[in-house]
């Protein structure tokens, strides 16, 4: 009798059927085998606990529900940990407001974090996600959904026993690495990140998985553009953040003008062979940040007033892409847009940014003066301008017919069509330069005037993650859980009601059944003594 109740109970932990909907309860394939090649035994720590409101209680539920349904599969533990511990390692708890009973406001803190451990390295997974302009069940809902992916990143880096190479390349005035400090942190995580410069060396590429070109202002010469293109058809992706014009940062902040011309990095032919083009224009819209203009007329009195800045536009992001589904709006500024060419070449192309359904392109040249930030909004007709575009499939080689240029080492093969691979074209570099404040970097996407932190660095890490993704462990950011909200208006007029029958309903059914059971009693056996 024992053994047999242990192996139903075995059977029961084994065949899971979920009935919902959205299959909130079920993992994906590509989590199963990760967690099932797992050689040694994994511990999941969830921090989230203590007095939570119904909100967080929900999300610690998920968690602990997420790391249960992990252990099905391997050799994976559940425990919780004191969240004050967590402060050496400088992560910030939530502080969560709430209004008591008699009306006073109580502040409770919370640390929404879990660690991962595996083989004596840690991970620690950030629980919630607040997106600007959500509610609070949305941001809530949205960690739900991202906690899968969450688990599952960490499991595959912690696997890891040496991390992908990645690299920024340089000499073309690209971004320095004091520009991109923010995200080369964020991206420290997941990968080796190293910068450098192409030279003359075809294979120099080899090694890394993913390349950056963030902003470049001087144009490509035909060996760095031959190094790239054998680097891409051998299966490497690329993220690139051109600009499609030229304009002086400089020139604007000091003298309130600046000239803006085509910006011209010889790469035009190279993308427009992969299936893209950006284009030489500028982009304005209505939804944009806004900036500190002095309309004082006495320079000794200067008057700073926030006004529109149109230059700056907020970009939207696709909930079609794991790259951006549930990121914020991005910031960018100077941007231009992408055209999608070549037809049926067979490319998967995705449109990761656009403008919002009030905007406009400019033609270059042209001149933007700060002094003129009143242009008719009548004009803004365009909608959903791209400004950046994810790109996989099979490219054809820009070299094809062509010989390969001078001054390279030695070239052992000359590939005119590339393997299954990705690629993603921003066209803004400005969306990777993260500021500077008191000798401190600021996380890239933060406004400092509006003190607004946006999706740049979300959007940013996830367009690396998913170029360098072989497991489709990025698709698991596609998941998708329904988020079914009371009507507090109607279950407050119906209150009475539902009281009543939340009470009477359960007495009436279980009155049925006793009566149903004597009856039938009585029929079966007869009128007992």
């Amino acid at each position: 009798m024992t053994l047999c109740l242990t192996i139903l109970l075995s059977l029961c932990s084994v065949l899971r059927w979920d009935m919902t909907d959205d299959k909130r309860y079920s993992l994906n394939d590509a989590t199963i085998e990760l967690v099932r090649s797992l050689d040694e035994p994994l511990v999941v720590t969830v921090y989230l606990n203590g007095e939570l409101n119904a909100g967080f209680t929900r999300l610690y539920n998920a968690t602990t529900e997420m790391a249960q349904d992990l252990s099905v599969y391997g050799q994976v533990t559940v425990s919780e940990g004191d969240g004050k511990q967590l402060e050496q390692k400088g992560l910030s708890p939530t502080v969560i407001h709430e209004r008591t009973k008699d009306g006073r406001t109580a502040q409770t803190l919370v640390w929404p974090y879990a660690a991962v451990t595996y083989r004596g390295r840690t991970a620690y997974i950030p629980l919630l996600h607040n997106t600007r302009g959500l509610s609070g069940e949305e941001n809530l809902n949205q960690s739900i959904e991202n906690l899968e992916y969450a688990f599952a990143e960490a499991i595959h880096s912690l696997k890891q026993t040496e991390p992908m190479r990645i690299a920024f390349l340089e000499g073309h005035n690209e971004l320095t690495e004091r520009e991109v400090y923010d995200l080369s942190r964020s991206l420290a995580r997941y990968f080796q990140v190293d910068r450098g410069v192409l030279g003359n060396d075809p294979n120099i590429l080899k090694p890394y998985k993913v390349v950056i070109i963030a902003d470049p202002q001087q144009p490509f010469n035909e060996k760095e553009k031959f190094i790239l293109d054998q680097y891409l058809m051998s299966g490497g992706r690329i993220l690139w953040a051109l600009n499609g014009v030229r304009f002086s940062r400089d020139a604007l902040t000091q003298g309130g003008m600046t000239p803006v011309i085509p910006l011209d990095l010889n790469l035009s032919d190279m993308l427009f062979r992969y299936g893209i083009r950006v284009n030489p224009s500028l982009i304005q819209d209505i939804q944009c940040l806004p900036i500190p203009v002095n309309v004082s007329d006495d320079p000794q009195q200067p008057n700073y007033q926030p006004l529109p800045w149109y230059y700056g536009p907020l970009l939207l992001t696709s909930q079609l892409s794991p790259i951006t589904r549930n990121v914020g709006q991005v910031s960018s500024s100077f941007a231009s847009h992408v055209d999608a060419v070549g037809g049926e070449d067979g490319i998967q192309k995705t449109i990761l940014l656009a403008t919002s359904t009030a905007s406009r392109m400019i033609g270059t040249p042209a001149e933007v003066d700060l002094g003129d930030l009143n242009p008719d909004l009548e004009t803004f007709k365009y909608s959903y301008i791209p400004v950046a575009v994810s790109m996989e499939g099979t490219f054809q080689s820009v070299f094809a017919h062509r010989l390969p240029p001078d001054g390279l080492d030695s070239i052992d093969t000359q590939v005119t069509k590339s393997v299954p691979t990705k690629q993603v074209v921003i066209a803004c570099g400005n969306i990777l330069r993260n500021e500077w404040q008191q000798g401190e970097p600021l996380p890239v996407g933060y406004d400092r005037y509006s003190g607004m932190q946006f999706g740049n660095r979300d959007f940013l890490t996830n367009a690396v993650l998913y170029l360098a993704d072989d497991e489709g462990l990025i698709s698991l950011r596609q998941k998708e859980i329904a988020l079914r909200l009371i009507n507090t208006e109607r279950a407050y007029q119906y209150k009475p009601v539902i009281r009543i029958v939340s009470i009477i309903a359960p007495m009436i059914i279980l009155a049925i059944v006793g009566c149903t059971v004597i009856l039938y009693r009585r029929r079966r056996y007869g009128k007992p003594y």
